[in-house]
This record gives C-alpha cells, sequence and structure tokens, in this order.
C-alpha cells in the first residue's frame, strides 16, 4: 500500500512517514535546530519585492567580504 509523505504530501512513501526529501530537510532541521528556523523565516518567508532584496544584500556583504580580503592581502606584500 502506498501512501503521500505526512510532511510535504506529494511524494509517495512506502516503508515510511517521510519521502527522502523531507526526511533529509528533518536531518537538518534536528542538525541546525532554532539556526534552520531562523534561516527560513528571515530569506524565504518574504514576499518577491523583499526575497530579491535580501539576496542583493547578501551578495553585497559576500561582494564586501571579498574586496576587504584582496585588500588586507595587498597589505602584507608591502
Amino acid at each position: 500500500m502506498v501512501f503521500s509523505c505526512v510532511f510535504c504530501e506529494i511524494e509517495p512513501c512506502y516503508v515510511s512517514y517521510l519521502c527522502d526529501k523531507c526526511r533529509a530537510l528533518k536531518h537538518i532541521k534536528l542538525t541546525y535546530k532554532d539556526r534552520f528556523n531562523e534561516v527560513i523565516e528571515n530569506v524565504l518567508v518574504r514576499t518577491p519585492d523583499k526575497q530579491e532584496y535580501k539576496i542583493k544584500d547578501e551578495i553585497k556583504k559576500d561582494i564586501e567580504k571579498k574586496e576587504y580580503a584582496l585588500r588586507s592581502s595587498g597589505k602584507d606584500k608591502k
């Protein structure tokens, strides 16, 4: 007898209650605990325009870190 995953309610499950993808998410959630929820709420639970802003903001932070690392490594060579 085939059942649907109790979490996503889409994927078929033959033996367990969770499909492979949902089981992997459960493992990540158990590993990172509250941080998992924070990331989901702060990044994904947003309107599309706020998602775009957050993506651009995160990219900007990465660029600034890399620029700082390049400037710092350039000072060390002098």
